[in-house]
């Protein structure tokens, strides 16, 4: 007695149940599988890109704003810096490193990051090939924009306006790529970076030239006037221009600091006296990513329940649809008993069946859960870009699966009742 065979054709005679039952239990395993997915991904996130930040110095405004757009780089900034002021916060002993980052631009939506040498350390990430930028115009590539990009060694493309890809403001300066990241699994591989003097030299050109327009045309309009003053305007002009080059070194500016203290006393006195002395604001990485996470965690542990909820119906289906079979064919049942099949059998033939729910169930889970990803991101314009999904470990899988499993055997075990119960004679009786 094959009982293999036996299971598949009974789920066969009940195909509304046994779809019922596979998609409802399928439902919350994707739904089990996908908020575990999003929660480690944002744990990930949060924890792993805080690096060794312990301070960011911004614009004043929100300071959740400032760490999600310098740090997290998932926001836009609070706004600009003047460098002078910021450099000037070098000097305090209790200071370990101050990291400079000024952006503005993208490239097809990936942000173009200007900032210095120790910007790279800060996340351990390490050159898979290529070298370090060296001078102006050059850039080195995240992994995941090398990869989506299809960009490598040598490669040029512009910049646009804004942090948003679009192809109405673009800059005109050209982009050399002269290194590729290795994959770090963290934001600084969706990220181009460069030096400072890259993103100052593309927004100078951009005012220079509107400045030199505004001139020509008060040149123009003057020159029959002052015609007779040529030289002494010369003169003039190439005082305008060693002012105007000394008042542009004056005012560069950056988006925000990123700053690692010797000791955990720096984190007491020094952002209030940035917040108090200064036109600027200190925020705190891990106080804000901490806060963040207890809103979000609230709508991880309300869906989680849901889920959970969805498995105990899945599990009261499954346990109606076997019980319901064993009532039905208790008839059957007694003749497979009377010509020599044991209890034991019959059981397996219950508990196989179940087993197959659970498997095909189990299976549609995870690929309803990889398809749906891919579905809700592409309708929402999205990509992997800015959704740094991570793969769910071997363990966490395998944890969701015992969950279904305990609950598979314990439907089958309330489902066998009628079967451990069975009278033979008075089954075959009745039924004649």
């Amino acid at each position: 007695m094959n009982i293999w065979k036996i299971s598949i054709q009974n789920l066969k005679t009940k195909p509304l149940y046994t779809i019922l039952s596979i998609f409802s239990l399928s439902l919350s395993i994707a739904l089990l599988l996908g908020i575990q997915q999003l929660k480690s991904s944002f744990t990930h996130q949060m924890e792993h890109n805080l690096g060794g930040i312990d301070l960011v110095v911004g614009a004043k405004g929100s300071p959740l704003q400032l760490v999600l757009s310098s740090v997290l780089h998932l926001d836009n900034p609070t706004g600009n810096i003047s460098y002078k002021e910021a450099k000037k916060l070098e000097k305090n002993r209790m200071i370990k490193s101050v990291v400079p980052i000024s952006y503005g631009d993208n490239h097809k939506g990936f942000r173009i990051v200007g900032t210095t040498a120790e910007f790279v350390a800060l996340y351990n990430a390490v050159l898979q090939k290529g070298e370090k930028v060296k001078k102006s115009m050059q850039v080195i590539l995240g992994a995941t924009v090398a990869e989506r990009l299809k960009l490598d060694l040598g490669d040029t493309f512009l910049s646009s306006h804004g942090l948003i890809e679009n192809d109405i403001d673009v800059h005109e300066d050209v982009l050399t790529v002269v290194g590729i990241l290795k994959p770090t699994r963290k934001v600084i591989d969706r990220l181009i970076i460069t030096n400072l003097e890259s993103i100052w030299d593309v927004h100078n050109h951009e005012v220079s030239e509107e400045k030199s327009h505004e001139h020509e045309s008060q040149v123009s309009h003057e020159d029959g006037e002052h015609h007779e003053h040529d030289d002494h305007d010369s003169g003039n002009d190439q005082n305008q221009v060693e002012h105007k080059n000394h008042h542009e070194e004056i005012d560069k500016e950056i988006t925000s600091l990123l700053i690692s203290f010797r000791n955990p006393m720096g984190l007491l006195t020094f952002p209030r006296k940035i917040n108090e002395s200064t036109n600027m604001q200190a925020a705190l990485p891990k106080f804000e990513i901490d806060r963040l996470f207890e809103y979000t965690g609230i709508g991880f542990t309300t869906i989680s329940w849901i889920a959970y909820l969805i498995l105990l119906i899945s599990g009261m289906t499954i346990f109606i649809s076997l019980y319901k079979m064993v009532k039905e064919r208790a008839y059957d049942l007694a003749l497979l008993r009377s010509y020599g099949a044991n209890n034991f059998q019959l059981i397996k033939m219950v508990a196989y069946e179940a087993i197959i729910i659970a498997s095909l169930a189990f299976v549609s889970g995870c690929l309803f859960i990889k398809v749906g990803f891919k579905i809700i991101f592409n309708f929402m314009n999205s990509s992997y870009k800015k959704h740094m999904l991570l793969e769910l470990t071997l363990n966490e899988i395998l944890s969701t699966g015992f969950l279904v499993l305990v609950m598979i055997l314990l439907s089958v075990a309330l489902a066998i009742y009628p079967i451990i119960k069975m009278n033979i004679s008075t089954i075959l009786s009745h039924e004649k």
